[in-house]
């Protein structure tokens, strides 16, 4: 996906007080995942202005060929965790890291630039910014 597409929805969103949490881009469709900065749970209205505001910044710009179909969501059960932030907000909560060496785990801290896992009885430290992960487990009450 092109840096650009991720700075333009960027772009369209900020002003209402969002933050893009994913944009993919696949054949004749575009995918935004969005929560608010606030960090309260997101709302359809919040979901709809967004979606106007980054359909203008597209249509502006024009960065995707062709026709496609824009679909902009709040980011659900599969919400991408890749900030300090986003462990330190799910933190006590499972968390699935793909790739070769992938695992679940239970986010336990963020120390210095490292987040932690608990990986079966053993703790397993990754450095921000290397992966990205989603929840496996969703919180009781919205964090």
């Amino acid at each position: 996906m092109p840096v650009e597409l991720w700075r333009l929805v960027e772009e369209a969103v900020e002003p209402l007080g969002l933050e893009v949490l994913e944009v993919k881009e696949a054949p004749g469709e575009v995918l935004v995942r969005l929560e608010r900065k606030d960090e309260k749970p997101i709302s359809v209205a919040d979901l709809e202005r967004a979606s106007r505001h980054i359909e203008a910044v597209l249509d502006r710009e024009d960065p995707i060929p062709g026709s496609y179909r824009l679909l902009v969501e709040s980011p659900g059960p599969k919400r991408p965790l890749f900030t300090r932030r986003h462990f330190e907000r799910f933190q006590g909560l499972k968390a699935k890291v793909p790739g070769p060496e992938g695992f679940v785990g239970k986010i336990l801290r963020v120390e210095g630039d490292e987040v932690v896992f608990q990986v079966g009885s053993l703790e397993k430290r990754l450095t921000l910014g290397t992966f990205r992960a989603t929840l496996a487990e969703w919180p009781e009450e919205p964090r």
